[in-house]
């Protein structure tokens, strides 16, 4: 349920979305002078009924999917939503109102007004009040993605033709049924508080992604390959791939320019030859994992548990709470992997799908560690939270997924850092006595509090005695977050880091959706235990 394969079965949208054009998504919102004065007409309604603080979020999101299977476009849908999210405390407890396509002050200061009424509803259950971080104002600042094409630009039609080359690709190289989608995200956040911040921000994201499925006539059985593609903080311009951002190996990957049509050609292929591959033997073998399987690890068993609303049994939704309490923070020397294990999170990232300028509660986006030579130093706060670790500000890290969800504790770009020691993936596997290779993301279990897992993958490759000798299938690796950690032996450099990621993380009830990267270079993990998933009838 946290992640979802973008567009494939279309996923939820933001509340109140309405069906628009492709010309629609490409008109002018409004004018920062206008969010402006809706913005101050709230705060200054809030505080005559007695808030003490209130910050106004005006948002206005547009998505795009292309539908397509074989060589028929199912579906093209263009939406938008537009509205206003008032939060306050008073009493010192939260409070919030939200009215969609608000254009008048009236309407904004009326869900001032409600959102105080709530606040002191909720005050008389409270044991405490809120305490917030100090955050100073930023005046009047903006932020926009770099990027270098507009994706609602793009006229439909390239597009289409894009994906349906893809589809064809793929059925002259061996696949029999193949879907492919483009998924395109424009959210224009304005954020206004009390403290002083009135942030403007234009953020893009964008994710190609496939999936073929290869038939054996004999057997009836089939394989299957999805996209290697990982979902980006970007525009267009990630369809249009450098040659020099590709690293050759048994399948192409990307940095910062995706082939779509390189990689399906390659997926059809390997979803073929997945039929003869040979089913893996259980027990220990050396793990290499690929970024573009790493990311889904870090994600659920350092991402999550160190969401500090999730260790403090706030949030228990989407598979639990957290095994990292605060006992082993404080203790300083809590073990959570090897010493080549260096995991920081970054809101900062370029390229990244978590990277903004300011987060939701107007906090100026930063980079900190989570993990440094294997010890456990921090996690992830915003700033009703930030004293309970002792910090004197929020990391920036507080996210709604609309203008009508509260904003909450969520996951920044999680990564783990590239090794400082030159080293290719090459040469990493000629280490490698008994090993099994893992590209792309699979299934996934995690226990309720993130600690015992279990991970499978699209494309498993069996090292002996530093050699990939042929492919494997129906393999999944099972361990536990600290033993697993613990088992890093070697990280290439940083010629081989790549980004990963998923815009579908759900956290939160009601549940709320949210876009995170994870980068990685190639890692090795020794003695891990591998099972066979094969069903056995």
């Amino acid at each position: 349920m946290g992640l979802g394969t973008a567009g494939i079965v279309l996923p939820s949208l933001p509340a109140f979305s309405r069906t628009v054009s492709p010309e629609q998504l490409l008109e002018p919102g409004l004018d920062v002078a206008i969010k402006k004065r809706l913005a101050d007409a709230a705060m200054n309604a809030a505080k005559s009924k007695g808030a003490t603080y209130t910050d106004v979020r005006i948002g206005r999101y547009l998505n795009q999917y292309v539908i397509t299977r074989e060589d028929k476009v199912q579906n093209i849908v263009n939406t938008e939503s537009y509205g206003v999210g008032v939060r306050v405390i008073a009493d010192g407890c939260w409070g919030f109102a939200a009215v969609v396509d608000a254009k008048s002050e009236a309407e904004t200061a009326k869900a001032a007004e409600t959102a105080v009424a709530i606040a002191r509803a909720n005050a008389k259950l409270m044991k405490e009040p809120v305490q917030l971080a100090p955050q100073k104002g930023f005046g009047e600042v903006s932020w926009k993605a770099p990027i270098k094409r507009n994706a609602f630009e793009v006229p439909i039609k390239e597009k289409v033709d894009l994906l349906l080359g893809v589809n064809d690709a793929a059925l002259k190289n061996g696949a029999n049924f193949v879907n492919s989608v483009l998924f395109m995200v424009n959210e224009q956040k304005y954020f206004a508080s009390t403290d002083g911040t009135y942030a403007d921000q234009d953020i893009h994201r964008i994710w190609p992604i496939f999936d073929v499925t290869a038939i054996d006539p004999k057997t009836g059985k089939f394989e299957t390959r999805n996209a290697l593609s990982a979902p980006m903080g970007m525009g267009y311009e990630y369809l249009q791939s450098n040659p020099a951002d590709k690293v050759t190996g048994i399948t192409t990957r990307y940095n910062k320019g995706y082939d779509m049509l390189e990689d399906v050609t390659a997926a059809a292929k390997q979803a073929r030859a997945k039929h003869k591959a040979k089913s893996v033997e259980a027990g220990k073998y050396d793990l290499v994992l690929d970024p573009s399987h790493l990311w889904l690890t870090i994600h659920e068993s350092v991402g999550h548990p160190l969401e500090l609303d999730r260790v403090l049994g706030y949030e228990a939704n989407f598979a639990g709470t957290s095994f990292a309490t605060l006992d082993k923070w404080k203790s300083k020397d809590f073990n959570y992997g090897s010493k080549q294990v260096n995991l920081i999170a970054d809101k900062t990232q370029v390229g990244s799908l978590g990277a903004v300028g300011y987060d939701d509660e107007g906090v100026k986006t930063q980079k900190w560690d989570l993990v440094r030579n294997g010890t456990l130093v921090n996690y992830q706060a915003i700033r009703d939270q930030a004293h309970i670790i002792n910090e004197d500000h929020s990391q920036g890290c507080c996210y709604a997924d609309s203008w009508s969800s509260v904003q909450f504790q969520r996951m920044a770009n999680v990564s783990l850092e590239a090794g400082k020691t030159p080293l290719s993936v090459a040469n990493m596997i000629k280490d490698v006595k008994k090993g099994i290779y893992i590209i792309g993301d699979g299934s996934f279990s995690i226990d309720q509090q993130r600690y015992n897992f279990q991970f499978g993958g699209q494309l498993f490759y069996e090292i002996k005695d530093g050699q990939i000798v042929g492919m494997l299938k129906d393999v999944a690796y099972q361990s536990n977050t600290q033993e697993f950690w613990n088992s890093c032996v070697q990280v290439c450099d940083a010629s081989d880091y790549r980004l990963g990621g998923s815009f579908f993380d759900g956290k939160g009830q009601p549940p709320q959706s949210s876009a995170v990267s994870h980068g990685s270079s190639t890692t090795r993990f020794n003695g891990v235990n591998v099972i066979n998933t094969a069903r056995k009838i």
